[in-house]
């Protein structure tokens, strides 16, 4: 058989080059390449004779572990399309998302099965499931560790369900080689120099690289790492991922394991992990990391600045794509991002013209080229979203952006999260970044609330820093130093900590609700 750009055949690539190279490190097992080859193999031969074939979805509703990656691996063997479950969903978010996506198999672990339970029989098209720590083990036992014979294609389909900032899950629908190029780094890390047929994939696998990402493998920011660095031939370490992150056992698994490439999701890891390390002072080794880099939300300044501070041989960076568009751009800490290609581009969404560099004018963040088909059963979204202009094909984003006179993006914040007072636009994130920058702030968040005045209020959802009794008027203060005056909160909420979603996401909902409960 032929290599393609198709994530099964490019994965099998790496396995038969260095097969016997830890491919997943986990607390509960640690699994070669060939061992991961084995286990997903048993597992497509399992699902294959439960009816699972080419085009049907199967759900992952797993937590971090080797079991996420198996499901994945194997449903990609048999040119299934594995699909992400949010583990935080209730009972009606998961029906809707089983429905949505159809479902046939499911995946999942133990702790999910009586809610799987309450919402089968409103599932129709899910035919089997298999349960970790359940019969799991069991089925694979009993299956073929046999690779199957199958004739993959690149335009088989990687599918990543998003929750973007409102509404319902929507599942983004690539085909296998544009995911690969745009989502899975394309052959390259630095995205320098990507690779230019499957072929060359294998030819480029060298030394061994210990990546560790911070985020669950329901999200793509997880998915994308750990695949690129099973391509590359790297050793993924990965932490359970559950509700709350333990920090020491992240730092147990640095230190062990000498990790030098590290993925964060913003402050909200950012934060508990330097304080993990500085509360056992001696105890933890950072001397491997090479590369701390933040992706799904971006590093505040202060954020950034501890983390110099604290690891100061490191290099950091910021990543910004999305869902529909893959990682696009880099920043190294001015807050400008630098475009990976020139397939992103800011364009006035009416004309679609490119905004000129250092003329002042706000657009959208688009990208052409390597862009996803659709959105899974949405053709309303899909039509709004990817737009064919001049015989192009652009995925257009909710950020509002500019360019400045060098040619980087500066960015403003989610269009569709915008703050409108008094007639002026205030993006969340530029508040956020500005409070959380004062030392006696742990975390942020920045809505806007119903005035009879303005139209809407800037009202702040704060954490204190421990310890700390910073005052209303002394953030107040502080804000008014660094923002035009419509920018400024008008009021401010004070709670014991910020909710966000599993990967370190806002939960604007949850802030807005806080605010209001409290009056604001």
């Amino acid at each position: 058989m032929s290599l393609t750009f198709n994530l099964a055949d490019l994965t099998e690539a790496a396995v038969d080059r260095v097969p016997d190279r830890p491919a997943l490190i986990t607390p509960a097992r640690t699994l070669t390449y060939a061992q991961l080859e084995e286990r997903a193999n048993r597992l497509a031969h399992a699902l294959a004779e439960r009816g699972i074939g080419p085009g049907d979805h199967v759900g992952c509703y797993l937590y971090n572990g080797t079991e996420f990656v198996e499901t994945m691996y194997a449903a990609y063997k048999l040119r299934a399309v594995p699909i992400n479950v949010n583990y935080r969903y209730v009972e009606d978010e998961l029906r809707y998302l089983f429905n949505d996506a159809e479902l046939k198999a499911l995946v999942h672990d133990a702790e999910f099965t009586p809610r799987v339970d309450s919402i089968r029989d409103g599932v129709p098209t899910l035919q089997t499931s298999l349960v970790v720590d359940g019969d799991y083990e069991k089925v694979l036992e009993a299956s073929s560790p046999e690779r199957m014979a199958i004739d993959r294609s690149e335009d088989d389909l990687y599918i990543i369900y998003t929750g973007g900032t409102t509404g319902m899950p929507k599942g983004v629908v690539w085909r296998q080689e544009d995911a690969f190029y745009s989502c899975f780094g394309g052959g390259d890390y630095s995205r320098m120099n990507p690779v230019k047929t499957p072929e060359e994939m294998p030819e480029r696998i060298g030394d061994p690289f210990v990546f560790f990402p911070l985020a669950p493998l329901m999200h793509g920011a997880a998915q994308w790492t750990v695949f690129a660095w099973l391509m590359a031939g790297g050793t993924n370490v990965l932490t359970p991922s559950r509700p709350r992150t333990d920090y020491a056992e992240v730092w147990r698994l640095i230190t062990e394991h000498k990790v030098q490439v590290l993925t964060i999701i913003g402050d909200a890891v950012a934060r508990p992990l330097i304080d993990e390390y500085k509360s056992k002072p001696g105890e933890y080794d950072a001397s491997a990391l090479i590369s701390i880099g933040s992706g799904g939300a971006p590093l505040s300044t202060a954020g950034r600045d501890e983390l110099a501070a604290t690891f100061p041989h490191v290099i950091l960076n910021d990543g910004y794509g999305a869902s529909e568009t893959g990682a696009q751009a880099r920043s190294f800490g001015d807050g400008k991002f630098a475009s990976f290609d020139n397939e992103t581009l800011v364009l006035n969404p009416d004309t679609f013209e490119a905004i000129e560099p250092g003329s002042g004018e706000q657009g959208r963040v688009a990208r052409r080229g390597h862009i996803p088909l659709a959105y899974y059963n949405d053709p309303e979204k899909t039509a709004a979203t990817f737009v064919d202009h001049d015989g192009e094909r652009w995925v257009l984003t909710g950020d509002v952006a500019t360019v400045l006179e060098d040619g980087t993006i500066q960015l403003f914040g989610r269009g569709s999260m915008s703050i409108n007072t008094g007639g002026e636009k205030v993006f969340p994130e530029e508040v956020e970044g500005v409070l959380v920058g004062h030392s006696e702030v742990y975390d942020a968040l920045v809505v806007g609330l119903p005035d009879d005045r303005w139209g809407e209020r800037v009202t702040a959802v704060v954490q204190r820093s421990p310890g700390s009794s910073v005052s209303e008027e002394e953030l107040a203060a502080h804000c008014k130093e660094k923002l035009a005056g419509y920018k400024v909160p008008r009021a401010y909420v004070f709670v014991d900590a910020v909710q966000r979603s599993p990967v370190g996401k806002a939960d604007y909902a949850w802030a807005k609700e806080a605010a209001m409960k409290e009056g604001a």
